[in-house]
């Protein structure tokens, strides 16, 4: 496949879909899955597609047991980013203080070319630029502990 038409396949996929994602923190860590899409690796937050009849919250915790393996509890709605034919929605989700992540599946793609390579709690600042970009977008601002860590990380520099 040409690069064009991985070029297309991507930016359908961004401007086309209806998606919910957990935003799972703990001791200024964030719950990261990396996968290997597009051609490329890059890190996400546990989330995905919302299936018929599903509400975004349930799409949520539905995606964290497939992909991480845990259970959650709805905490409060971060943010929602339109698209051109659907919406992305993001929510901060709780889970038990001793459960650890392992790793999932998608089951929308085969057993032998599943994108998720890795899941693991991630410091904001061991993210690539573009990585932390989307964070960020997702209201990673909004949950307790992550603006102060952002500031203190700006080297001192009021953050507006």
């Amino acid at each position: 496949m040409d690069k064009q038409t991985d070029a297309g396949k991507e930016e359908q996929y961004m401007q086309e879909r209806r998606r919910s994602v957990a935003v799972v923190t703990r001791g200024g860590m964030v719950l990261m899955e990396k996968v290997f899409c597009f051609g490329r690796f890059f890190h996400l937050l546990p989330g995905g597609g919302i299936e018929p009849g599903e509400t975004p919250e349930e799409a949520a915790l539905r995606e964290l047991k497939e992909e991480c393996g845990l259970d959650g509890t709805i905490l409060r709605p971060l943010a929602v980013q339109y698209r051109r034919h659907g919406a992305e929605y993001s929510f901060e989700v709780a889970i038990p203080e001793d459960a650890e992540p392992v790793l999932g599946y998608d089951p929308e793609e085969p057993a032998d070319a599943q994108p998720l390579m890795q899941v693991k709690w991630m410091s904001p600042d061991e993210l690539s630029e573009t990585d932390r970009a989307f964070l960020w977008s997702f209201g990673l601002l909004n949950v307790d502990g992550f603006f102060e860590q952002l500031k203190k990380n700006s080297g001192g520099e009021d953050v507006q």
